[in-house]
């Protein structure tokens, strides 16, 4: 079997994104549907921190690719706001996760070259903290420090995705003793893991470690055109919806 290539795992990615975003923005939290779709879309983070480290690895260009991080951060925040707002036309709702990334790729950065221990530490713990601002909240950080340590060994990667899934299983049950009480908390937390076990499945037993044969400039722009894209359109559907805008 041939497996699957690093374009068809992210545009598998982009789609559970998808699904996550149109279920946050459009259906009743505490719903079944809701909540799979919320919990599928968890596929999305520790893919894209997957694929962020090994490009990081193998891109011909780090300053490039982290200035493409950058601007199309830039541009997906008003989409990302518009979207996520409740009630108006639009107001801050937190950093987007193109943010997010390049924040990761500055802890990439740090750990290539910062060498003093301490001053590392300090850069690592700074960017932690500036991703609670943005979505996709400490793990991403977290998840990409650990892939940053273990790619290119499956054994250690498979030590990196369970120690993902129990941090994010730890803050999704935080999360949910807010809303569930007992063991609900319990099942809604792991449920929520679900997304990033399929995650670790498919890189871990799928990815073949290879790009498409075909298409991949247009790959390469359609992941950063689709963020932006999608949520703009989202977000002028949720004006329509809520009849801010008619």
């Amino acid at each position: 079997m041939n497996g699957l290539n690093r374009d068809v795992i992210k545009y598998i990615a982009m789609f559970t994104m998808l699904l996550n975003h149109i279920a946050n923005i459009f259906l009743h939290p505490g719903t079944i549907l809701c909540e799979a779709l919320v919990d599928i879309g968890y596929f999305t983070a520790p893919t894209m921190c997957f694929f962020l480290v090994e490009g990081y690895q193998y891109t011909r260009s780090k300053k490039k690719y982290g200035q493409r991080l950058l601007l199309f951060a830039l541009l997906s925040e008003v989409p990302f706001c518009l979207a996520f707002t409740r009630g108006e036309v639009i107001r801050f709702h937190g950093w987007n996760m193109l943010t997010t990334l390049f924040l990761c790729f500055l802890i990439l950065v740090v750990k290539e070259y910062v060498l003093l221990r301490g001053l590392r530490f300090l850069a690592y713990a700074i960017l932690i903290i500036l991703t609670l601002f943005c979505d996709w909240p400490l793990i991403a950080a977290v998840s990409t420090l650990l892939f940053s340590c273990s790619i290119g060994s499956r054994k250690k990667m498979l030590q990196s995705y369970f120690e993902i899934i129990c941090i994010s299983a730890w803050l999704f049950y935080t999360n949910a003793i807010w809303v569930h009480s007992g063991w609900g908390a319990v099942w809604s937390a792991l449920a929520s893991c679900l997304g990033i076990v399929l995650s670790a499945v498919v890189i871990l037993f799928f990815y073949n470690g290879k790009r498409a044969e075909w298409g991949q400039t247009f790959s390469k722009w359609f992941f950063y055109l689709f963020y932006p894209g999608h949520l703009l359109i989202l977000g002028c559907i949720r004006l329509y919806v809520e009849g801010v805008i008619l």
